[in-house]
């Protein structure tokens, strides 16, 4: 499986984020770090935001932080909800595709398990198990 480089992007962002759970990361500040695209970052940002994952503040002292606590957020939680989009096969799209073996096909339903598979291990570890080392001063 290969993820988006919005996911890996969210990833990235989140895991320095739960390096200081208490203090706010300006996206610019976040994007400089890891050397990726501050308009991309900021799009996901804002996903991040609409799932709850960080609050974000504007202005001076702004940033995003937390929403909830790192041992709460489960890994497998955020690559379902940030790969929501991205179906891992053609038949997976919520239109069904355009897939012409999808009514006599077997793989679908060993790929629908390997993926539950996967993402269930994922949720075995919490942002905490992979937070970043806090920056240095």
């Amino acid at each position: 499986m290969r993820l988006t480089s919005f996911t890996d992007f969210g990833l990235r962002a989140l895991m320095r984020i739960a390096s200081e759970p208490s203090r706010a990361f300006s996206t610019a500040e976040i994007a400089e770090e890891f050397g990726i695209s501050r308009h991309h970052l900021t799009k996901v940002m804002a996903a991040l935001s609409s799932a709850g994952l960080v609050r974000t503040r504007r202005g001076t002292g702004g940033g995003a932080v937390l929403a909830r606590r790192p041992e709460d957020i489960r890994i497998g939680e955020v690559l379902r909800f940030l790969e929501r989009d991205q179906a891992l096969v053609e038949c997976f799209q919520s239109d069904g595709g355009a897939c012409a073996i999808t009514p006599n096909c077997r793989l679908r339903r060993m790929l629908a398990e390997a993926e539950e598979a996967f993402i269930g291990r994922l949720n075995r570890y919490t942002l905490a198990d992979c937070a970043l080392e806090p920056l240095a001063a």
